[in-house]
């Protein structure tokens, strides 16, 4: 009964969708802001774990690209440029987030995470510690 308890909980938490994987807005050099359905793509599961933007100010304007990126490489590059991040002819600014679509528009207003919500999305180190404990106590 305890091992088709273990394979039970191996096989929920296998199935359930906990691969990470974020959809971000990617373009390359565009005039515009590239933020449209038919720019959403589907990065790589557990690499690709933050989305990019890089704005550029040319002679002929601004110019956007924009990505799925690592976060390594995303904050390596975010912080090498931001000294060229001046708003004026030839900048690069470069940015880095982590949830989904947050590459494109500006939201005017954050909304304030509903309490239901943080309530209903439970801790996963601590969930899965707690079932350790569970099985480990159960075993002995």
């Amino acid at each position: 009964m305890l091992l088709f308890t273990v394979s039970t909980l191996l096989l929920f938490f296998s199935g359930s969708g906990l691969a990470l994987q974020i959809q971000c807005y990617q373009c390359e050099e565009m005039t515009h802001d590239c933020s449209t359905p038919e720019f959403i793509v589907n990065c790589t599961v557990n690499v690709q774990d933050m989305c990019q933007k890089e704005v550029l100010v040319k002679d002929d304007g601004i110019h956007y690209r924009k990505s799925c990126a690592s976060s390594g490489a995303c904050l390596i590059a975010s912080s090498g440029y931001q000294q060229f991040c001046t708003g004026k002819l030839n900048s690069v600014c470069i940015t880095c987030c982590n949830t989904p679509l947050c590459n494109g528009p500006r939201q005017r207003k954050r909304p304030q995470p509903s309490a239901a919500i943080a309530l209903n999305m439970p801790q996963l180190p601590v969930f899965l510690l707690h079932i350790v404990l569970l099985l480990s106590s159960t075993l002995c």
